[in-house]
């Protein structure tokens, strides 16, 4: 009898949002709702399990944690690429590791909500309606303001056309982008030091790497304009979170709009929970509906082929 544990499924979804029923019925399923930090608790937890579901990021599985899971024989995580899994340790330990389909447009949508949200300062003005006021700020339009992506790919795309459709000037940048790519979604290729500089908003779709950790510094949130906003919905470290909040506090930049963070659930005493002129979300870019049937199903379909003895989608290091 395999012992499957679902992990971090935090609004309580993971067995309605797909059909769990397709598995053997001798299958035992432990569904947890908390997240749990730290080797020693984790390896407490999860030593009886023989197949693991992990959301996403939220459960790191380093080498030091797969070295105390002596049963563990699966591992899925959701989506096709997962850098807080150690691949090469899983295989030492021969631990299959797979991986399920997703989708790519809810996190750009949840970007352009962060977006608005900024510049017509609808949560301010929510709180104020619900404490009796009326009209408290000035909002500012899309049109004609100059849209910087950082990261063209097929979420950034996404998130240049949209720019367009709104009537704004679209610069990007990533280290590989063409000027013929940029071309194609209504783009300009600049240089990063110029799109920071020109864009109003900056918004990063960025895959998290050596090369973009820390990507934007003191130095970078420097070369922004006082009235420019910052949108991160890709990776909490490609941005210096001491430097970001620093920026905020002193107005050296307008605002910022985040759904990552370096450390998640972002801790109660963390100062960006009290930064200035920010819409913090809780890592929703792929927190829908949709995204989780496609995610939750293909764990299923996962699990129930490495049962048949024909494992699909097996990323490896």
């Amino acid at each position: 009898m395999p012992r499957i544990a679902v992990l971090d499924d935090y609004q309580n979804v993971a067995l309605e949002t797909a059909d769990w029923k397709k598995l053997p019925p001798d299958c035992e399923i432990t569904v947890f709702r908390d997240h749990i930090d730290g080797i020693d608790a984790l390896a407490a937890r999860l030593a009886p399990f023989e197949v693991i579901v992990a959301m996403r990021e939220r459960t790191p599985f380093p080498r030091a944690l797969l070295e105390r899971l002596p049963k563990l024989r699966l591992l899925v995580t959701t989506g096709m690429r997962n850098a807080s899994i150690d691949l090469e340790a899983a295989a030492a330990r021969n631990v299959l590791v797979c991986g399920t389909p997703g989708l790519n447009y809810p996190t750009a949508e949840l970007a352009w909500g962060l977006i608005l949200s900024l510049f017509r300062r609808i949560p301010r003005e929510d709180r104020a309606m619900r404490e009796g006021r009326w009209q408290t700020t000035l909002g500012l339009g899309l049109n004609g303001k100059v849209l910087g992506v950082l990261g063209l790919g097929t979420l950034g795309s996404r998130v240049a056309r949209v720019g367009r459709a709104f009537e704004m000037d679209v610069l990007a940048w990533s280290q590989n982008l063409t000027k013929e790519r940029a071309a194609e979604v209504g783009a300009m290729l600049v240089p990063k030091d110029e799109l920071l500089a020109r864009a109003d908003v900056v918004s990063i779709h960025l895959v998290l790497s050596e090369r973009t950790r820390g990507l934007l510094g003191r130095r970078e949130l420097g070369l922004m304009k006082r009235t420019a906003f910052l949108v991160n919905t890709s990776r909490g470290p490609i941005v210096d979170e001491a430097a970001l909040v620093e920026a905020l506090e002193s107005g050296r930049i307008a605002g910022a709009g985040i759904d990552v963070y370096d450390r998640e659930p972002l801790p109660m005493e963390h100062p960006l929970r009290r930064a200035p002129n920010t819409v913090l979300t809780p890592h929703l870019g792929y927190v829908t509906e949709e995204t989780y049937r496609v995610f939750y199903g293909g764990a299923v379909e996962d699990i129930a082929a490495w049962l048949a003895g024909a494992p699909i989608r097996v990323l490896t290091a």
